[in-house]
């Protein structure tokens, strides 16, 4: 137990937050003359809209403080005591393994997140915004319970819990890139393997064609193994099919878990409750 103890719970994402707002501005200034504001399309930064992502973003690190520190102390136990051997963070190829690993369980938790609506009242803050730039990568969930339960496997077998949530940071870290219109398209090699800005612009378009695709975070190889894979062929309309109009972070963060509680209260059979709450976003009982 000391031993798996005797790390710190290092967090390169939160050593790269002032990168993040670096980059932000660059961003920004690269495109302060591109700014486009109308009812089909919106471009740049909006002074509210970034706002509300950098509050969700403070918010996001002050939750997972908590989540985190839970969840560490219960990865532990488990690796101490269950875990069928315990790999060695020396060997290069122990880094190689989890950072895949983790990558195929973020893909997991991802389409979950996505297709389950319980997940979704989560996850969606994320997708709130209908500008897409630097600062939506910083618009995070607060509610991250379901990121406790999606490691519980790497424990089990032998990862050491700082190395699952200092993985998950690179992986995070990755992401960053992705939230910008200012990069086009890799060479197609690249744009083969690798999560993509022009990937991850499908995964937040709401457009039809767009929906619940490339969930991926490091690897685009796993919605093209797992059929959920769609290229970018017109550029997206963002942010949700139902807007919610607001730049409340609480009401962000939290409303549409207070619309399954009304669904749920207002259902009258159990399996329509059980819908509202288990099935994809926008599920209804049949008439």
């Amino acid at each position: 137990m000391s031993d798996a103890l005797s790390h710190n719970l290092t967090d390169p994402a939160g050593a790269a937050v002032p990168f993040f707002v670096l980059f932000m501005l660059i961003e920004m200034f690269a495109i302060r003359h591109e700014a486009v504001h109308d009812e089909h399309h919106v471009k740049g930064y909006l002074k509210q809209d970034t706002r509300a992502s950098l509050l969700m973003g403070l918010g996001s690190i002050a939750f997972s403080v908590v989540f985190r520190t839970t969840a560490f102390l219960l990865y532990t136990v488990i690796y101490a005591n269950f875990a069928i051997w315990h790999l060695s963070a020396k060997n290069p190829w122990t880094w190689v393994g989890v950072i895949i690993g983790v990558d195929l369980l973020f893909y997991t938790y991802h389409r979950f997140a996505h297709r389950v609506r319980l997940g979704w009242a989560g996850h969606q803050a994320h997708h709130s915004s209908v500008y897409f730039n630097l600062s939506t990568a910083l618009r995070q969930k607060w509610n991250q319970w379901f990121e406790v339960v999606i490691w519980l496997p790497l424990p089990f077998i032998g990862v050491p819990p700082w190395m699952i949530y200092f993985t998950f940071s690179l992986n995070l870290i990755w992401q960053f890139h992705l939230h910008t219109e200012k990069i086009e398209k890799f060479p197609r090699p690249w744009e083969f393997i690798f999560n993509t800005p022009s990937h991850h612009r499908v995964h937040h378009g709401s457009d039809p064609i767009y929906l619940d695709r490339n969930y991926a975070g490091i690897l685009i190889i796993w919605d093209r193994v797992f059929k959920s894979f769609q290229p970018e062929v017109q550029r997206p309309t963002y942010g949700l099919t139902v807007p919610v109009e607001t730049y409340n972070v609480f009401a962000l963060q939290y409303g549409e878990y207070q619309r399954i509680w009304r669904d749920v209260t207002r259902a009258g059979r159990l399996r329509d409750r059980l819908g509202y709450v288990f099935g994809p976003p926008g599920w209804a009982p049949r008439q």
